[in-house]
């Protein structure tokens, strides 16, 4: 039997986390938090959470950087704004979980075929090329990369929406789509 050890000591701990996620925006205010529990209790999908909103905040302040990036949370954050509007301190936690994400992204921390940042990294190399999404591309990268069986469950309803209109084949562009890109490019810093 392995014993596993669940506290952290505090050399295994990234002082400068906190540093880090308050300086990206909206994080400047991570400091603030007075770990009320409004953003946890408003938030719609907490309860599916491997931590709450709360927590996360409270695990950026003690360096848990690992554990932060590593969780579900910040995948499964609906960015419906609940938290940030109510938050008394008006810290922008749904911010702050764009920024979480997109620092996983670029860490490469999270588990392989998980949708949400295949979708994500999709959705924005097709803006930086076309300057716009092209919906069926979109969804048959995402199936390539996550599960290719699951596109023929949903053949049926893409061939309703090719028919109706509500999806093209082929991508179009605006027409400077380079300038597009190097607005995301500077965003992304």
């Amino acid at each position: 039997m392995e014993i596993k050890r669940t506290i952290k000591y505090e050399s295994e701990l990234d002082r400068n986390f906190v540093k880090e996620v308050a300086g990206m925006p909206g994080g400047e205010a991570v400091y603030s938090c007075i770990q009320c529990g409004t953003c946890s209790g408003i938030c719609p999908v907490s309860h599916y959470m491997d931590f709450t909103p709360r927590k996360i905040v409270s695990m950026i302040r003690g360096g848990f950087r690992n554990e932060v990036l590593n969780s579900f949370t910040i995948w499964l954050c609906a960015s419906c704004y609940a938290c940030t509007v109510n938050c008394p301190m008006d810290i922008k936690i749904t911010d702050i979980m764009y920024s979480l994400k997109m620092l996983a992204m670029k860490e490469g921390r999270y588990p392989a075929k998980f949708p949400m940042p295949i979708l994500a990294e999709e959705f924005t190399k097709m803006v930086k090329k076309y300057g716009r999404v092209n919906e069926s591309r979109l969804v048959s990268k995402l199936f390539m990369k996550t599960s290719p069986l699951k596109a023929m469950k949903y053949s049926k309803l893409g061939w309703t929406l090719f028919r109706k209109g509500r999806m093209e084949l082929f991508p179009s562009s605006v027409d400077q789509p380079k300038s597009i890109a190097k607005a995301l490019e500077s965003l992304e810093g």
